[in-house]
């Protein structure tokens, strides 16, 4: 195609693309039509819940759908076919897809303090939904790039391993402007009032996100602060906002449901869930596949339902990848790896079966690919046979960087071993409890009463507080009750 055809095609689609939003009345540039955020959600949504998992907990499970859906039903798109689901993720965070998809992690759960709270966040969500927020960021990615996208605007690039960085992951973080926050807000605390929850819930979370920046858990995928930036005066405006709302009516008209919240709290899963592997420092250990191993001090570990990563803080090319990998009936572990690695667009420089220091057979190879934009990646990849199932542990970087890393690589394969059953079928999961503070009490005393299942600061925080701050003697607070 001729440049000039291509900007006279753009202008086209960019005249033809218009729509009206249904909260503003206005029309704007957005290629989505309804039907196809809808489409674009539901082909997102099972790698969401295949990716994250959803938390196996029904009763909760409906708790949060029948706030969502009363908040929706009294939206400006009450006829979407909304779905709401708590995901199990350790990481402070919510979001939403076109289309009606909201989602709200465990970890965030933790953090709220009363059902207004959590109304506030499901509403903000509902508000970028309504607003068509995530449809006019995937619109302007693809209008960077009109000339290359427009015949693949919905289909993921592919990639040699399967991340956490997909299609629908990577639409449910796309990052919000200032004032797409400011509208999500402000349209969640409106939704929040007129079915009648206290419009101060979202100020308690916005107070409490503040709170939790520097400790919140955001391994696995980003926390809502960085994908919901928080600029200084979004609080002040929200304040605006929440006090000519309440002033509608008195304040003992307001729902805040603080105590139902909570009873709903009790035994939730605090941290990891050990179940689907878990970090423990620098060690990931997975009890129902029985095995462990160690990655390099100080890199920042990822652990997905489908891929364990970690990489060195700073650095973008490199990092190491765990997975499953298929392996046919009757493959040796050497036809698998090259096998797998081919399809993955790698070809096997030097490799050699052997076995690691545990005993387990694995075929360890160099592997060598080019990224899309011509760069070359260097791969050093053990697939190790282990309990009927083959896995991928993989270091891959740069080609610059390859050498300087390859003994990290080296370590961490070397280190994958099997764990004593006895041992890991003690394992359990943290889970949230709660106590009673007593006379004298410090963070320090009721974490240290916890089996350091969770940190002083965090506890602190988890309840609402300050980490330098002192628990008032007689509150009832949350606390964790160790799982191990």
């Amino acid at each position: 195609m001729k440049p000039s055809t291509g900007i006279c095609l753009a202008a086209v689609l960019v005249m033809t693309a218009c729509a009206t939003n249904p909260v503003t009345g206005k029309r704007e540039l957005n290629f989505m039509s309804e039907a196809q955020e809808v489409q674009l959600g539901q082909q997102s949504d099972p790698e969401i819940r295949g990716e994250m998992g959803e938390y196996p907990n029904p009763a909760l499970q409906q708790y949060v759908r029948d706030v969502g859906m009363r908040l929706a039903k009294a939206s400006e798109r009450p006829d979407l076919q909304w779905h709401f689901a708590v995901v199990d993720v350790p990481a402070v965070n919510a979001f939403a897809l076109p289309g009606g998809y909201v989602y709200i992690t465990r970890g965030l759960l933790a953090h709220l303090d009363n059902e207004a709270e959590m109304a506030g966040v499901l509403g903000h969500e509902i508000g970028h939904v309504t607003a068509r927020h995530s449809a006019r960021n995937y619109t302007r990615t693809a209008t960077a790039n009109i000339g290359v996208v427009l015949a693949s605007i919905f289909v993921p690039k592919a990639r040699p391993f399967m991340g956490a960085v997909q299609a629908g992951l990577g639409l449910a973080f796309l990052k919000y402007d200032r004032d797409q926050e400011l509208q999500a807000d402000s349209l969640g605390t409106a939704y929040v009032a007129k079915v009648g929850w206290a419009p101060s819930g979202m100020s308690g979370v916005l107070q409490a996100l503040g709170r939790i920046e520097a400790a919140s858990d955001s391994r696995g995928v980003p926390n809502w602060l960085s994908t919901h930036p928080q600029p200084a005066d979004r609080v002040a405006k929200l304040t605006q906002t929440v006090q000519t709302l309440e002033s509608a009516r008195p304040a003992s008209e307001w729902s805040v449901n603080h105590d139902p919240y909570w009873q709903r709290l009790d035994g939730l899963i605090y941290g990891d869930n050990p179940r689907e592997g878990f970090v423990r420092g620098r060690e990931f250990i997975h009890p129902d596949m029985r095995f462990r191993l160690t990655f390099p001090e100080g890199w920042k570990i990822a652990n997905g339902k489908r891929q364990v990563s970690a990489a060195p803080p700073g650095v973008n090319d490199v990092a190491l990848v765990l997975q499953l990998v298929e392996s046919p009936a009757g493959a040796s572990l050497e036809d698998v790896a090259v096998g797998s690695m081919k399809n993955s667009g790698f070809s096997l420089v030097n490799g050699e079966s052997t076995r690691l220091n545990s005993g387990l057979p694995v075929y360890h190879g160099i592997y060598g690919g080019q990224t899309e934009d011509g760069g070359v990646v260097q791969v050093e990849a053990a697939h190790i046979s282990h309990g009927g199932q083959v896995f991928l542990l993989a270091g891959l970087s740069s080609q610059a960087r390859f050498r300087q890393a390859q003994p990290f690589f080296v370590e961490a394969i070397r280190s994958f071993a099997t764990a004593p059953a006895g041992e890991m079928d003690r394992i359990k999961p943290n889970r949230l409890a709660f106590s009673t503070v007593r006379g004298g009490d410090t963070w320090e005393t009721i974490a240290a009463r916890s089996g350091g299942a969770i940190r002083a600061s965090d506890l602190a925080v988890v309840n609402g507080f300050a980490p330098n701050s002192r628990p008032p003697e007689g509150r009832r607070i949350k606390t964790v009750i160790p799982g191990e």
